[in-house]
């Protein structure tokens, strides 16, 4: 593949390596695939160069030809040269991103790292000891769901991080780095990556999801995530804080409108969670063993420990005088034990002895202290920051369970199955067609009551079997995993107090919720406010909520009521600019409920990876929160290629995770600015959001023929007819945007590079408002500069130009040209009106480094949407062929990996 454009001179290493790696992959291209196969990509990527210079060039003008001209066999060929290349820029993209964060620290410039954040506080007045007593009691947990634009296999995310590896290694060892040996490295690398599919030829089915996550668990978050507290313990002086990071996912107990997830399919993401976790206890436990050869003949050791190697089973007597490995082979032949009670399968390698297998992760741990306090007592610090308290700290982060496993179920089938619990109990004929004050005091009422109202013996519609079964499964895991093993149950469309009441009682029916004793309920029903009334209906429903005694006791036992707000489901109801609006007004309007309560607010930001779906900057995001609902606890969802972007190895995470807290410090601790910027100017962004509102609505709600238009000039019908997700892309049978789900919604204007929910409606809401206004928000108010950051950073991966070739694919010219026009309008209205109000001449002026990384991969993301809409056009012409679907999926991959927040 041939360079980039050239860039300024402060980019020449991030442009060497994409050089480097670009140039490999074209050598591997030649050797692998021909020199005609070569020729063609070059050929495409110069034409599509020239098309985006200008479409109406004699050069621009050779791409359509060269497109139609392709086979298929070239045309897959293209989208796998451009997919890899996408791949292999993000490895060098993130390695500048690594030394810019190094830079950066070193110089003390950046906010979200620990040595930014502390020093920001202390200059605010607050001290360490502020901050050990928030993390004392914070809970920070990003959640990884499952995600459509996620379709890379786990052979190609090992071997992105084989090639990241080689790179790093020459980094440390600098001048003695032998370039011929890490070349050839990396072009057998390359040439692995070149002949390895690079999506799944099968459609995806939930494991395959469980496993994708589980792999970023076990190779990433189980090293970065103990480490991480670790350092912040030593920099706090806080040996004993508690883990404050908690790492969540979805996969495999998000059911709302997936009908593959049941209970089985629950129990196989937590034995598949167990499995690494389990494993990495075992390796780390025999590593130990090789290690701690200490005689009890030559060192002291402590009763408690004495006591646990005498009641091993190791009786070798090799080890007769060594008490730490006898303890340890204890420890190790338990956990070979546990190991097929959680996983169902037998341990990797067998112990020289039975043992009881561990009622929990907190006997394991206790036994590990018994070593550790040993070694420290009678040899002193040096072993305070070992592999063994390495392990320990693992054990308090990741336990048995490894991550946190939220339900989540849409209201309306908890309604169903509520209703057919009680009909056939001879309790309520149709529990539907009651009101809300009625269904309240019938579930109070059923709650309040010992009885069950399952009969075994009694038919129920298939729905209620179902849910009831993932229930049981969800009792079994706590059981087997303890009650960090699932936290929450969230209730999406949530409009009413009775849909939480609803899954109390479905979580009486399987022994979770007792009526003696409801404050012992482990998980907590959580309400989902996603569209703009249910987010502007918020307040009300959980003050009515708060006023039930079930699930005020819930919420008392724990301190917290856990809400959860969307970004995606609110920008498809009324736009970018009013989903921010109304989700910052219902924050600060939910904290009033809790604080009348007596609790804290735990807010769960259901953010994707597009800026239309609330995707930016997390740290940003956290500290423009409004006044008081962060207050050290926060969870929020990490989704699909961003998931792989954030997480995708070690280095990366760690600076994630830290970025994380230090928001949340911040957020937190910092001196209240927010609310003073909302009474100043709310009325003004209240306004700007009406209006935002109507100019999106108007389009897409309102425009005749605005649904066959975004069905034609996207890929929106080959996202949900290649099923590259588990789950439908429509919650029904209908075609309407309403029932569209948003991701699906998001992901198919990125790919076609229109980007429309990150900013449609912004141009024209901003006609006629006082621009001085504008500017000093921009500048003074971190909720609005976010606002402003986050808008100018989508539309500067959008491509209008590109978008007209979509817009192409409509069958009826003039829709296309009617609506593509009024895109464009608002497209240059909303640019317009960015640059006014950041003052600046081209958009990311103010983020030059943002800027740099987007200009160096866009010429490689571009041909791909050319190739995309070229296999596109032949599907829908009836083209069937396997090929044309490989090529769609390879160019999805593709774009979504170079835009990195598409989904």
């Amino acid at each position: 593949m041939s360079p980039a454009a050239p860039l300024p001179e402060h980019g020449d290493r991030l442009r060497d390596e994409v050089r480097l790696l670009g140039g490999l992959l074209g050598e591997v291209i030649r050797a692998e695939g021909g020199q005609d196969l070569y020729d063609r990509i070059e050929a495409v990527r110069q034409a599509s160069v020239a098309y985006h210079r200008d479409p109406a060039s004699t050069d621009a003008s050779r791409l359509e030809a060269l497109l139609a001209a392709l086979s298929l066999d070239d045309a897959v060929g293209l989208a796998h040269g451009f997919a890899a290349f996408s791949l292999l820029a993000n490895v060098a993209e993130d390695r500048a991103g690594k030394r810019l964060a190094q830079e950066q620290t070193a110089a003390g410039a950046r906010p979200d790292t620990p040595e930014g954040a502390l020093q920001r506080l202390v200059a605010a007045g607050r001290t360490p000891a502020d901050a050990r007593e928030l993390l004392a009691g914070a809970l920070i947990s990003p959640v990884l769901t499952a995600h459509p634009s996620e379709v890379r296999r786990k052979s190609v995310i090992d071997r992105i991080a084989a090639v990241s590896d080689l790179l790093d290694a020459c980094d440390q060892t600098g001048a003695t780095c032998d370039l011929a040996a890490r070349n050839a490295g990396l072009r057998r690398q390359t040439t692995i990556l070149w002949a390895t599919r690079l999506v799944r030829q099968a459609g995806l089915v939930v494991q395959d999801e469980i496993d994708t996550v589980v792999s970023f668990l076990d190779r990433v978050f189980l090293e970065v995530a103990p480490a991480q507290l670790a350092d912040w313990r030593r920099r706090l002086d806080a040996p004993d804080l508690a883990p404050f990071i908690r790492i969540g996912t979805w996969v495999g107990g998000d059911r709302d409108g997936n009908p593959n997830v049941d209970g089985a399919v629950l129990t196989a993401a937590f034995r598949s969670q167990a499995r690494a976790v389990l494993r990495f206890y075992l390796d780390e436990v025999n590593a130990l063993g090789a290690e701690l050869s200490l005689s009890a003949s030559m060192s002291a050791i402590s009763p408690a420990l004495r006591a646990l190697a005498e009641t091993s089973g190791d009786r070798s007597p090799h080890r007769a005088d060594e008490p730490y490995r006898r303890a340890l082979s204890e420890i190790y032949a338990r956990l070979a034990a546990t190991f097929p009670v959680l996983t169902g399968q037998p341990a990797p390698r067998s112990p020289s002895f039975a043992a009881e297998p561990y009622a929990g992760p907190d006997a394991f741990r206790a036994d590990l202290a018994v070593l550790q306090d040993s070694l420290i007592a009678n040899h002193g610090a040096v072993f305070e920051d070992d592999r063994l308290a390495r392990l320990i700290t693992a054990a308090d982060v990741f336990g048995f369970h490894m991550a946190t496993l939220d339900l989540r179920q849409n209201s309306d089938v908890h309604e169903r199955v509520v209703a057919d619990l009680l009909k056939v109990a001879g309790v309520c004929d149709d529990y539907a067609a009651l009101d809300e004050e009625a269904r309240l005091s019938m579930l109070a009422a059923e709650l309040a009551s010992g009885r069950p109202l399952f009969n075994p013996y009694a038919a129920y519609a298939d729905e209620t079997l179902k849910e009831r079964g993932i229930l049981q499964a969800a009792a079994e895991a706590l059981r087997l995993f303890g009650p960090q093993a699932i936290r929450t149950h969230v209730v999406s469309k949530t409009d009413a107090a009775s849909d939480l009441l609803e899954v109390y009682l479905l979580l009486k029916e399987v022994g979770l919720y007792r009526a003696s004793d409801p404050a012992a309920c482990p998980v907590q029903a959580a309400p989902l406010f996603e569209t703009i009334d249910d987010l502007r209906a918020s307040r009300p429903t959980l003050e009515r909520l708060l006023k039930e005694p079930s699930a005020l006791a819930v919420a008392n036992a724990r301190g917290v009521q856990e809400v959860m707000i969307g970004y995606s489901d609110s920008n498809k109801d009324g736009s970018y600019l009013t989903s921010t609006w109304e989700l910052h007004e219902a924050s600060r309007a939910l904290k009033t409920v809790a604080d009348a309560a007596g609790l804290r607010l735990q807010l769960f930001h259901g953010r994707g990876g597009a800026v239309g779906r609330g995707g930016g900057s997390s740290f940003a995001a956290v500290v423009a929160q409004p006044q008081g609902t962060v207050a050290g606890r926060i969870r929020v969802t990490e989704q699909g290629e961003v998931i792989a972007n954030k997480y995708g190895e070690p280095e990366v995470a760690r600076r994630n995770l830290d970025a994380l807290t230090c928001g949340v410090l911040l957020a937190s601790l910092r001196p209240p600015a927010d609310e003073s910027f909302s009474e100043r100017h709310g009325e003004t962004v209240a306004a700007l959001s009406r209006a935002s509102m109507s100019a999106y609505r108007a389009l897409v709600y309102e425009t005749e023929g605005f649904i066959d238009y975004f069905r034609a000039a996207t890929p929106i019908a080959e996202i949900a007819d290649l099923k590259i997700g588990s789950r439908p892309a429509s919650r029904t049978t209908s075609t309407a945007i309403e029932d569209l789900r948003a991701i699906p919604w998001v992901f198919s204007w990125s790919q076609s590079r229109v980007m429309l929910p990150g900013w449609f409606g912004f141009g024209s809401a901003v006609a006629g408002a006082d621009m001085d206004e504008l500017q000093a928000m921009n500048r003074d108010w971190p909720f609005f500069r976010t606002l402003i950051q986050n808008m100018e950073m989508v539309m500067a991966k959008a491509d209008m130009t590109v978008a007209r070739r979509y817009a192409a694919l409509v069958p009826d010219r003039a829709l296309a040209e009617r609506i593509y026009a009024a895109i464009l309008a608002e497209w240059d209205r909303t640019h317009a009106a960015v640059l006014a109000v950041t003052g600046q001449d081209a958009l990311l002026a103010g983020q030059p480094e943002l800027d740099r990384l987007i200009r160096l991969r866009m010429p490689y993301v571009e041909p791909l949407n050319h190739v995309q809409i070229e296999l596109i056009r032949r599907r829908r012409a009836g083209d069937d062929d396997p090929r044309v679907r490989e090529g769609i999926l390879l160019t999805l991959n593709g774009v979504a990996a170079g835009l990195r927040n598409s989904g």
